[in-house]
């Protein structure tokens, strides 16, 4: 089941804890042999990669317990664990895990960062 989202801009998309938002990759409709494939093969895969649009903000840690007076508000500084994840990056990940939305005529996919079982980081990226 896909998940129509209507909107204008992506960037007021906000991901959630180590949820990454993936633009799939357009499938290839012919085998390495030069065999044609039908469109329902490609979406039964297990396995499908694409690249990475936005990232959540990852894994909460949670707050030490604070040892100050008990008459004082607690403070609530929720730190994150950061995820590999990065922008640009193209992700391979399991396909059962993700869930796919649709926005503006195109299809994403949000994807739990343990589902992403590989990264391929183009090396202008990190140089920055």
């Amino acid at each position: 089941m896909l998940f129509k989202i209507e909107g204008e801009d992506l960037n007021r998309f906000l991901m959630v804890g180590d949820r990454v938002l993936v633009k799939p990759k357009a499938a290839s409709a012919k085998t390495p042999g030069g065999l044609y494939l039908p469109p329902g093969v490609e979406e039964k895969r297990k396995i499908q990669s694409g690249y990475v649009i936005k990232i959540g903000p990852g894994y909460p840690i949670p707050a030490p317990i604070d040892s100050s007076e008990p008459w004082q508000e607690p403070s609530e500084n929720l730190k994150y664990f950061a995820l590999q994840a990065k922008e640009g990056d193209l992700a391979v990940f399991l396909q059962d895990s993700s869930y796919e939305i649709e926005f503006d005529g195109e299809k994403f996919c949000i994807v739990p960062h343990s589902a992403i079982l590989m990264l391929i980081r183009d090396p202008e990226l990190t140089s920055k």
